[in-house]
């Protein structure tokens, strides 16, 4: 799809119905034939107008023919199986030249939906003003996809707290991964920000490098905020992992103690099972069953002896665990 935008004085842009000088032409997934369309109006090569078409395109810039192309990766949101939400970047080019201003992008892109709308004001016929102000908006979406991250970390964290389930984990592994997604992205678009104080004009008109350290100020700060959100998630998951490692020791230990309770009787009974009339059995009273009923006391009594063993062992292990945590507190012993 390919739609062209012209300021005239206004707030937001309005749209046209054909290419005209110092128009922004946008172009959104857009056919090979569209791309061939406006690589003859524009002057544009038609392998530069396909350049951010590619997902796996990296953050870089080329400069051809009088034709400036700066590509540089913004945030997505993608919906997940599960019906939450994870993020990741998408590359998105723009090129400009003498005759006007083109976007490239497979999606549509937040910043550019402000441009048109007039949200954010823009002015088609001056190509580095449009370029900075994009790059600008850029570094304020990765930053606002960032608050929206570390907000559902900490719901997911406070539903964690009640119940451990393996969807709220995958969730969290899915906000890992979106995180090493920006970062990655935020250091390539960085280095392409640097190459913008090369561009001729940025450091000669004040208006363009007032914007140039804007750039470069939100740019920074979210990597910084990224790094920090990548590093709580990472000591969050390893922290969740040792919780459910110690459940997972608490069930086996559990698990096993009833095995070595239901194992005594067993034992004493194997042991005598054999040879040892019991009540009833070929016209044996009760009161003549003398050892079953010695045999069953002695289970039952050492059964419960080795139960009281093995709570009074788990009791002593808390006290003395306790009485270390009040040592490294500072706090007096009872």
């Amino acid at each position: 799809m390919v739609k062209f935008f012209l300021t005239n004085g206004g707030r937001a842009p309005e749209q046209i119905e054909s290419f005209k000088e110092n128009c922004w032409v946008d172009m959104v997934n857009p056919s090979d034939d569209e791309c061939e369309d406006i690589a003859k109006l524009t002057g544009i090569h038609e392998d530069m107008l396909k350049a951010a078409l590619d997902e796996e395109e990296r953050a870089r810039t080329e400069f051809d023919d009088g034709n400036s192309m700066f590509v540089v990766d913004c945030p997505l949101i993608v919906d997940t199986d599960d019906g939450g939400d994870s993020y990741t970047t998408l590359p998105l080019a723009v090129i400009y030249n003498k005759k006007c201003t083109v976007t490239v992008c497979l999606k549509g892109n937040t910043v550019l939906r402000d441009f048109i709308t007039g949200r954010e004001p823009i002015r088609t016929d001056m190509p580095l003003h449009f370029m900075l102000t994009f790059m600008l908006g850029n570094a304020k979406r990765f930053l606002y996809s960032l608050k929206q991250i570390d907000r559902k970390t900490r719901r997911i964290q406070s539903e964690m707290e009640k119940t451990m389930r393996n969807s709220e984990i995958i969730q969290l592994l899915d906000l890992q991964n979106s995180l090493v997604y920006f970062s990655t992205s935020l250091n390539s678009n960085e280095r392409v920000h640097e190459k913008l104080f090369k561009v001729e004009g940025v450091a000669t008109r004040e208006e363009y490098l007032d914007l140039y350290e804007d750039v470069i100020i939100e740019s920074k700060q979210a990597i910084e905020t990224c790094n920090i959100y990548k590093n709580i998630l990472s000591v969050t998951m390893d922290a969740y992992g040792s919780v459910i490692s110690n459940n997972a020791n608490d069930t086996m230990k559990k698990l096993t103690i009833i095995t070595i309770l239901l194992a005594v009787p067993t034992m004493i009974a194997g042991f005598w099972g054999m040879n040892m009339p019991v009540p009833g059995q070929d016209g044996y009273a009760f009161y003549q069953t003398g050892w079953f009923w010695l045999v069953t006391a002695a289970a039952i009594l050492l059964t419960g002896a080795i139960g009281l063993l093995l709570l009074k062992g788990g009791a002593l292990r808390k006290s003395r665990t306790k009485k270390q945590k009040k040592r490294k507190r500072g706090e007096p012993r009872n």
